[in-house]
């Protein structure tokens, strides 16, 4: 047998694979700061591109007026509610401090309307008041540093604004331009991967794209609808601060806590500042709200994929671990993209034997 006698330039592939190596670096060390907000403005427009292409039908065809309207669709649905969220917090913040610095601001209700509970009212009652008289003031300052410790952190939290809404303002910039030239980038993406990949690798992109949306339809949807809910329901029933709880309850959907964790506190605020009828209407209204995503969540998530719940909601919360907010889409994606994989690469080969029995005697034919 003849074997081609191939010379090859070692220092030749040495150096080429070290410029390389070092053009990657210096690319990534460059566009580092815009990272995060393309990868968000890229998971924003592929789960709305088909939306897009709607607006854009209806207004005559005209692309660069649906990107007009998309655009100003982010700012309502982003920009505003950060808006909010800042403006409550600034407004807020005073009394947060003024209270952390003064425990005895601090005063515990009466709770007049535990008389009306049937037998054990007016014991609870009088429970209440021991204690209060005993001791409620001590409580406060115990509690004091512990109040003064959140108000910190909240600071602390509030230091990293600044670099949210960089990333929120480089999202919207950055949909505008995908919006405009989102064919040309996606074929592009698509031959890159062609040529890693061939088939598989475009199959493993379009597989990225549905896994997107699966993930935007059935946890941001589902997410959104949650929150505005529960926080008309906070509206109506008198909460203070229902915007601001609003925007809690949305952060909590999307990592799959649910909005019960800010609704049953404010049912509980309503019985005890003596609101029975308005805690009554909550507490029915929550029941229905808190239970809305095991209905909507599987029904939207099936119209982007047909994909494993299991692995879409292990995708998301395990990619919020990892990655915070943005991890939401790439948990999901890089899930879904390897099950779909295997799932070919493994389909590829005949099922076995489905009689077991079958399957060890021909293993034994085999020793």
């Amino acid at each position: 047998m003849m074997y081609s006698n191939k010379n090859y330039d070692l220092p030749q592939i040495m150096f080429g694979v070290l410029f390389i190596s070092l053009m990657t670096i210096a690319s990534i060390w460059v566009v580092q700061p815009f990272i995060l907000g393309f990868a968000w403005a890229s998971m924003v427009v592929i789960a709305t591109w088909p939306l897009l292409i709607k607006v854009q039908a209806l207004l005559w065809g005209r692309r660069s007026l649906a990107v007009v309207v998309m655009t100003l669709l982010l700012i309502l649905l982003f920009v505003l509610p950060i808006a909010l969220l800042v403006n409550s917090a600034i407004e807020n913040g005073a009394p947060l401090v003024d209270l952390a610095s003064d425990p005895s601001k601090l005063q515990l209700p009466a709770l007049e309307w535990l008389h009306d509970i049937p037998m054990v009212g007016d014991k609870f009652y009088n429970g209440w008041h021991s204690l209060l008289d005993g001791g409620g003031s001590a409580l406060m300052a115990k509690m004091q540093p512990y109040i003064g410790r959140t108000a910190s952190w909240v600071g602390i939290q509030a230091a990293h604004l600044g670099r949210f809404i960089m990333h929120c303002a480089l999202m919207v910039l950055f949909s505008a331009l995908l919006y405009s030239r989102g064919e040309q980038v996606g074929m592009g993406i698509r031959h890159f991967a062609f040529r890693l990949a061939a088939e598989r690798g475009d199959a493993a992109v379009l597989l990225a794209g549905q896994a997107i949306r699966a993930v935007a339809l059935g946890v941001v949807v589902t997410a959104i609808v949650q929150a505005v809910l529960g926080g008309v329901g906070l509206a109506i029933a008198g909460i203070p601060y229902a915007t601001l709880l609003t925007v809690v309850m949305f952060t909590l959907c999307v990592a799959q806590l649910g909005p019960l964790l800010v609704l049953i506190p404010a049912i509980i605020w309503l019985y005890w500042s003596g609101d029975t009828t308005w805690g009554t209407v909550l507490l029915v209204w929550s029941c229905v709200v808190g239970t809305l995503d095991n209905v909507l969540r599987p029904v939207l998530i099936r119209m982007g994929a047909d994909l494993p719940m299991i692995l879409i909601l292990s995708g998301v919360i395990g990619g919020l671990l990892a990655f915070g907010m943005i991890g939401l889409f790439i948990g999901p994606v890089v899930l879904a993209v390897s099950y779909r994989l295997i799932s070919v690469w493994v389909s590829e080969a005949p099922e076995p034997e489905k009689d077991m029995r079958d399957a060890a005697h021909g293993l034994d034919e085999l020793k």
